[in-house]
């Protein structure tokens, strides 16, 4: 429980500090609604999630209310499609009525669409990632994802080459909002089962019937517990951070914990992501400029964000035995003032974000870039960034929009929690024979740990 004196800086951090519970997320399991009727596991998967999910808004509501603290979204993951899907023709119907079942029960969004192809594709994970656009175009709140690589199975770039044409034809299907479709379709190596966070939430196998988890951010709250540390060494500056991210923690776990009860689902993690908004004092960028950096993107903001994610898992595992998901920093381009400002001048470029996904949370996410950059370039984009997660041993993905008949300086508008982003350059030399040759690239040797 907390304490008053942590109720008290709770109360500040949210009532200043843009402290909250970004997301609640109920997992749901779909294995035992398979059927070879498409119209019956449409039906079947359905009823599950109402049944399911019925009290999950409103016990949101409720915690919110009761305790005060801001819930931004309530969610759904289930298990992944391509999984329930194997002896129907088309997985389009279960899209459909995934997202009829999201909007009965006043979700979000719902996530789960989703194969896992990292060491081959069966004809339905091939079937599932070639309807993505088609799914995505002709629903509201689904999302969708694709493992393509791991640690222990390497690259499996047929998967790669799929999923680059795949966001392709997601962007040209959605152009009238920007290619906003693309924003909710994201390429993992390394994915992980109890990810609360869309665009690549899913209820992986792992998981037990139901469970219900939350991801908790404060991007402002760390700012502003550095801008009482000014000019101090970074041992200062890294206790600082996990002391912060400890308290920020403790919210996430009683909402959790709260979550669970009232809906009597077991409780699942709590992610301790520093997921930024657009709204002014909300960026993971700020944090980085706080440490001394003109701008986010130049010399050192790689070290800089090594340490803030690091220090924010630190404080986020001794503040709850069930951290998990993705807890650390994101820097998603969009949906990051700072990150929007610093590419707009020109300090943030496609490669110096790559270095930073090295150590960071996830990856290259919310980037716009060019509508006519060629399927193979997205492709290569994707490849470079799985590599970087295979070898590292660490959840990397891509999230790109190649915006329809935007260049390079052009702006697209997303609205909400997606924000905007300005149009950034990717390298104009092609990829394509590199991306042609199709395959897998074999596991590093730093797999062979048993």
């Amino acid at each position: 429980m907390l304490n008053t004196s942590e109720i008290m800086q709770t109360l500040r951090m949210i009532d200043q500090e843009k402290l909250d519970v970004r997301t609640i997320t109920m997992g749901i399991s779909l294995l035992d609604t398979v059927c070879d009727d498409e119209k019956r596991l449409a039906q079947r998967v359905y009823d599950r999630i109402t049944r399911r999910a019925e009290r999950l808004v409103q016990v949101g509501c409720e915690i919110e209310r009761d305790f005060g603290v801001p819930i931004v979204n309530k969610r759904i993951s289930v298990t992944p499609a391509a999984l329930i899907t194997g002896a129907v023709s088309s997985p389009i119907p279960l899209a459909e009525a995934l997202d009829r079942a999201a909007k009965a029960v006043g979700v979000d969004f719902i996530g789960g669409y989703t194969a896992l192809v990292h060491k081959g594709m069966t004809k339905a994970d091939r079937r599932l990632i070639e309807s993505i656009p088609e799914a995505l175009s002709r629903t509201d709140l689904l999302c969708a994802s694709v493992n393509v690589a791991s640690t222990r199975a390497g690259i499996n770039m047929d998967a790669v080459e799929l999923c680059g044409s795949t966001v392709k034809h997601l962007a040209e299907k959605t152009a009238s909002g920007g290619g906003i479709g693309c924003a909710k379709f994201v390429v993992f190596a390394n994915a992980v089962e109890d990810n609360p966070f869309m665009a690549g939430a899913f209820f992986g196998t792992g998981e037990g019937e139901c469970a219900v988890s939350v991801g908790v951010s404060g991007p402002g709250t760390v700012k502003h517990a550095l801008e009482q540390v000014k000019g101090a060494p970074f041992e200062q500056v890294a206790e600082t951070v996990k002391r912060t991210a400890f308290r920020i923690t403790r919210i996430g776990q009683l909402v959790a914990r709260e979550a669970s009860e009232r809906l009597q689902v077991p409780f699942g993690i709590v992610d301790l992501s520093l997921a930024p908004t657009p709204a002014v004092g909300d960026s993971v960028a700020h944090i980085l400029e706080e440490m001394g950096l003109e701008k986010c993107g130049t010399h050192g903001s790689t070290a800089a964000l090594a340490l803030l994610n690091d220090a924010v898992k630190k404080g986020g595992v001794m503040a709850s035995s069930q951290v998990g998901g993705l807890s650390g920093a994101f820097i998603p381009l969009s949906e990051d003032i700072g990150m929007i400002e610093a590419a707009e001048c020109g300090a943030l470029t496609m490669d110096k974000l790559e270095a930073m996904t090295c150590v960071c949370s996830v990856g290259l996410d919310m980037i716009a870039i060019p509508g006519d950059t060629p399927a193979e370039t997205i492709s290569a984009i994707i490849a470079d960034e799985m590599a970087i997660g295979v070898i590292n041993t660490k959840t990397t993905a891509v999230r790109v929009i190649p915006a329809p008949g935007k260049k390079v300086g052009d702006r697209v508008e997303f609205g909400g929690l997606l924000g905007h982003a300005p149009v950034i350059p990717v390298h104009p030399f092609s990829s394509a024979d590199f991306i042609h040759r199709g395959g897998r690239i074999p596991a590093p040797l730093n797999s062979l740990k048993n």
